[in-house]
């Protein structure tokens, strides 16, 4: 590795364990609305991005865009409350980031507006109500979402380096020439390392819990093709400037966007979360 490229680990790492730290304080020494709270901004903050994918010069329509977001994470909220509400908004994401995977692999086709702000409801508002509900969960909900970040975000962590070290071939070439298979294997087994921790530690079955890792780790690697693919339609390089070494906030919940819903729906249908939700 290069000189500017141990300068930007660095950078990378410094940035990383800042946002960690905070992410903790407000986890472990702040009521659960604190975290909602965090949770709503982050996403606020994301679709205000995003929204330069579906009108770059308007500033009434990403403004829009921003209002469309906050009014589906407020509509689909009561609903979530419910094990069958949750299993449907869940289940239809699922299936929308399935359908994605063919709109990622056609990825020199254009992207239009319209296209582009419903990709961008449908990755951030079920993310949004995901995450609210797992710290919700009465027994342990600040370990329950800390842990499920940690899951997913293992992903990247593990494509980052795997793909540095031994990246040979190309993932979708014509989305994101950067990414590999090599990278997409070193983080799926950084997941599953990640998962087989955590599962000890809150007494989960790592039978039931690896798979759904594994599954969770699969689906970020499309979040993450989503977004490149739609900065690579507005000619951006990153999202945002907010995080020194990272970018802006949808670069670093992409990978989420399609891993949290996949994996929440695995533990709400195992039973491991969801037990307190009414039927």
């Amino acid at each position: 590795m290069t000189r500017g490229g141990y300068s930007g680990l660095r950078q990378r790492v410094s940035t990383a364990l800042a946002l960690l730290a905070a992410l903790c304080l407000v986890l472990f020494a702040m009521p659960p609305s604190a975290t909602l709270l965090l949770i709503a901004l982050a996403f606020l903050w994301g679709a205000w991005e995003w929204s330069a994918f579906v009108a770059p010069t308007r500033a009434g329509l990403r403004a829009a865009f921003v209002v469309a977001v906050a009014l589906g994470i407020l509509a689909a909220w009561p609903a979530s409350g419910s094990r069958v509400g949750m299993s449907m908004l869940l289940a239809a994401t699922g299936l929308w980031w399935l359908l994605a995977v063919g709109w990622i692999l056609r990825g020199p086709q254009r992207v239009g507006a319209a296209l582009a702000a419903v990709a961008g409801i449908a990755a951030l508002v079920p993310t949004a109500v995901a995450l609210g509900r797992l710290r919700l969960e009465p027994v342990a909900g600040a370990w329950v979402l800390l842990f499920a970040l940690a899951v997913v975000m293992a992903a990247d962590v593990g494509a980052y380096f795997a793909g540095h070290r031994f990246g040979r071939v190309k993932l979708a070439p014509a989305v994101s020439p950067g990414k590999t298979w090599e990278g997409v294997f070193g983080g799926l087994v950084c997941s599953l390392a990640v998962a087989a921790l955590g599962a000890r530690a809150l007494g989960w079955p790592a039978a039931l819990v690896l798979p759904l890792a594994l599954g969770a780790a699969a689906f970020s690697v499309v979040g993450d093709l989503m977004e490149s693919l739609m900065k690579r339609h507005s000619g951006l390089k990153d999202s945002g400037h907010l995080f020194p070494g990272h970018g802006g906030v949808l670069d670093r919940i992409d990978s989420l966007t399609a891993g949290i819903p996949v994996f929440t729906l695995g533990l709400l249908q195992a039973g491991l979360v969801g037990a307190d939700w009414s039927p």
